[in-house]
């Protein structure tokens, strides 16, 4: 369709230029005077049919460059469209009102004013693009004023949290939303749920059920009255990796990135982005053990060194325990040794009961 609405562009640049200029042409300069050479409607099917013939090899150009276009625009957020096409606008408007003064300028006035024209909607569109944002709210700002029951709400700096793709996956977020002890917004970026949706149309059985189970959490949060979910229509070009739109985005929004990846938190703290790391709340909210105390676990496997047993508590942290290897299996009476807190988690050393009070 595209290739079609440019060959008649081409064409009926070809008929008017044909039926304009074709009898001086044919007339003055070749001297053919006579029918059908005279005829403007002769001119204008040969310019037509001229036109078409020697445009050929420009259509695919043409056809390439519209297609691109469409693609960038495609893909941009709505708001710099609109903040670019509003600045653009408003600079031709400036270059149309300057117009009269610049064509008064002698030889050189209709030049200045095609170039002025040029400079002022580039300046426009630039302008436009980069204060999208300020637009976008005095834009809202004006729909408040009408007394919008549904008006955009102003939030402060920290109330948007963006969820980055593993801990839609991990699931435990569902379950902090649904205590409350999550609040605000929860943004969900469309290049997480790009990230989200190769991961669930993987080829692997493992990446594709948690794909799945990642769109299962975000379909629960939704359901939540607690909170507000906004799915946000956004990307950059320029950067390539998942994490680092995140980080950009949440300085642009003022926001905190909610994760459970440790790389990512350490970048967040990096580059002075707020981060909310589930492990860590997680690690928080683990009962104290402190030296001394007596526990009753369940050996689950031998150790890394010699002579040492395994076991976890309810939580999942991990008792190591020396000597404990004869207890596989079975439960046991463990004094705790020491406590050692790793960005992994919480791990308890203890020894054996018996053990302790032969010593």
């Amino acid at each position: 369709m595209v290739r079609k609405i440019v060959h008649l562009f081409f064409a009926v640049i070809g008929v008017v230029l044909g039926y304009n200029f074709s009898p001086d042409l044919f007339i003055h300069v070749f001297h053919l005077s006579y029918l059908p050479f005279s005829s403007r409607w002769f001119g204008a099917a040969l310019g037509g049919s001229l036109f078409i013939l020697c445009t050929t090899w420009l259509v695919d150009y043409v056809v390439t460059l519209i297609r691109w276009l469409e693609e960038r625009l495609q893909r941009a957020p709505l708001a710099d469209i609109v903040g670019g096409t509003i600045g653009m606008v408003v600079g031709l408007l400036v270059a149309y009102l300057c117009a009269p003064e610049i064509r008064m300028i002698p030889v050189v006035g209709m030049a200045v004013q095609f170039f002025v024209s040029l400079l002022l909607a580039y300046l426009g569109l630039r302008i436009g693009f980069t204060k999208r944002e300020d637009l976008v709210q005095l834009l809202t700002g004006k729909f408040q004023i009408k007394g919008d029951k549904d008006k955009k709400q102003q939030f402060r700096p920290g109330d948007m949290k963006l969820l980055d793709t593993s801990v839609i996956i991990d699931g435990r977020i569902a379950d902090l939303v649904e205590t409350g002890f999550i609040d605000g917004v929860l943004v969900i970026p469309s290049f997480v749920l790009e990230e989200l949706q190769h991961i669930a149309d993987s080829s692997d059985v493992l990446k594709r059920n948690r794909g799945r189970r990642g769109f299962d959490v975000l379909n629960r949060i939704q359901k939540e009255p607690k909170v507000r979910v906004q799915i946000m229509e956004v990307d950059f070009d320029d950067i390539q990796e998942v994490d680092s739109k995140l980080v950009r985005l949440a300085k642009q929004l003022n926001g905190k990135v909610v994760t459970n990846d440790f790389n990512l938190n350490k970048v967040c703290e990096l580059q002075g982005v707020p981060v909310l790391n589930i492990n860590d709340l997680a690690n928080a909210l683990k009962p104290i053990v402190l030296p001394g105390e007596e526990l009753t676990v369940q050996v689950i496997k031998d150790g890394k060194e010699y002579n040492q047993g395994v076991a976890y508590l309810d939580d999942g942290t991990m008792i190591v325990i020396e000597g404990g290897r004869e207890y596989i299996g079975s439960k046991v009476d463990v004094m705790v040794t020491s406590v050692l807190q790793t960005s992994a988690g919480r791990m308890i050393f203890a020894k054996p009961k018996l053990l302790e009070k032969a010593l």
